[in-house]
């Protein structure tokens, strides 16, 4: 039977669990084709190569270092702010303009990503890259000690850029590779984890240098600028936008009433609760303890590099452990990590735990889009559920932070904030240990 050219939905996130005779899995979607699938030739044969695939996944690797890279690396701006541009605000208002900037790169995910499914992709990329040059370049302007300016520039504006440059990204990447999906997503992700290890030491030499932070922000929003322009130049779409775009309202309805699913969300929530305390705090918690401001500058770079080789290793490892258990081992580390980071004390105590908490970390940041994907029923709805989740878990990354910041005081009381946020990341790793109870008594009671 002849094929039809009518465009289908092209699965956006290259992941799916499928059982090896030993139990394991592994990652990578395949949306079975037969001969009367309605799917367009173009979809069933893609090129795994050539300049304008490679180039796309150039770009999408600048675009990742110009947005998460960037999010991760507000421990060097909480830092500088907390001790000499906010000093007259608390803990808590400054890791909120962190908060918020993560979150929003989250949630503005779910309108992004509708909007993508309706063709949409130059618009959001090209906007997204003027927004997040623009507000970094009026962060430039803002005053000491006007919270309100840094608040709308770099968590509410920069936040809102991520968004909107995130999914289409990593969207556009799977118009060109299937069988290198797995690999060349891989490298596209990485561009966070450099653009994490790169921004820190380029921030903390400019800000706390001779240009100070007005120059300095200047030029880092320069070189930004020069690589998301680099980006939109190099990505372009493939193929036509789907017909049927796929409908939240409806996926979020049926997702929620998914029991694995649904643990896997509160999990997400509470485990990012206390994630993005080591990334927004270890810096800080180095200078206060007496650490050379030298060496603390890059407690941060430790963390990213280590986090980088999770990131790598993490695919390979789910396929003897699988994704659920690969999950959990990760998540019940990160917690125990964070609570170990009240012995922090000297320069080797940073350095073991930015390297065991790297590591988890880029674990766990790897291999939960697989999880989302393991517990997705239809490959089809696979963007729409896992937009959901990471909406869902975003929330925890908005409170965890501000939260930690109140329990760490004026007076830098350490071990609060990381006992709250050791607590709530091992609660999470505890919801994702029911998720696979229950995931595994759903599958062996469909496959009686």
């Amino acid at each position: 039977m002849a094929v039809e050219t009518k465009p289908d939905t092209l699965v956006a996130e290259p992941w799916t669990a499928q059982e090896h005779k030993g139990g394991s899995e592994e990652l990578g979607v395949e949306r079975p084709v037969s001969k009367d699938s309605d799917l367009p030739l173009l979809l069933q044969e893609f090129p795994e190569g050539g300049l304008a695939a490679w180039s796309t996944a150039f770009g999408a690797f600048l675009v990742l270092f110009c947005t998460w890279g960037y999010v991760t690396s507000f421990g060097v701006y909480q830092d500088f702010y907390a001790q000499n541009y906010l000093t007259n605000e608390t803990s808590t208002a400054i890791s909120f303009i962190g908060s918020i900037n993560a979150f929003l790169g989250t949630s503005v995910s779910l309108v992004a990503g509708s909007l993508y499914d309706r063709g949409y992709f130059y618009h959001l990329v090209i906007i997204g890259s003027l927004l997040q040059s623009f507000s970094l370049f009026m962060l430039s302007l803002a005053k000491p000690n006007q919270y309100y300016q840094v608040f709308l520039t770099q968590g509410l504006g920069s936040g809102i850029a991520v968004g909107l440059l995130y999914i289409p990204s990593l969207a556009i990447v799977s118009h060109y590779f299937k069988r290198k999906r797995t690999l060349v997503m891989a490298f596209v992700t990485l561009g966070s984890s450099l653009g994490a290890i790169v921004h820190p030491i380029m921030l903390n030499n400019l800000l706390n240098g001779r240009l100070g932070f007005a120059n300095g922000v200047r030029a880092s929003a320069g070189l930004l600028s020069a690589l998301l322009l680099i980006a939109c130049l190099c990505m372009r779409p493939r193929l036509d936008p789907p017909t049927t775009p796929v409908n939240y309202i409806v996926a979020a309805k049926k997702c929620l009433r998914d029991v694995p699913f649904f643990f896997a969300a509160v999990g997400a929530f509470l485990f990012q609760i206390g994630f993005y305390y080591p990334y927004f705090f270890l810096q800080l918690d180095s200078t206060q303890h007496g650490i050379s401001i030298t060496f603390s500058s890059y407690s941060l770079v430790i963390l990213s590099a280590s986090s980088s080789v999770g990131r790598l290793s993490a695919g390979y490892i789910a396929g003897y452990t699988g994704v659920p258990n690969l999950t959990e081992i990760s998540a019940i580390s990160c917690g125990l990590i964070i609570l170990g980071t009240v012995g922090l004390s000297n320069p080797a105590s940073v350095i073991i735990i930015g390297v065991l908490y790297g590591y988890f970390s880029g674990v766990y940041t790897a291999i939960v889009g697989p999880l989302m994907a393991t517990l997705t029923h239809d490959p089809s709805e696979l963007g729409g559920w896992m937009g959901i989740g990471f909406f869902l878990g975003g929330f925890g990354s908005l409170i965890g932070t501000p939260i930690s910041g109140a329990l760490l005081t004026s007076n830098y009381i350490w071990w609060r904030p990381a006992l709250f946020s050791g607590i709530a990341a091992l609660a999470g790793a505890a919801m994702y240990i029911f998720m696979r109870f229950v995931f595994i008594r759903v599958q062996k009671k469909n496959e009686s």
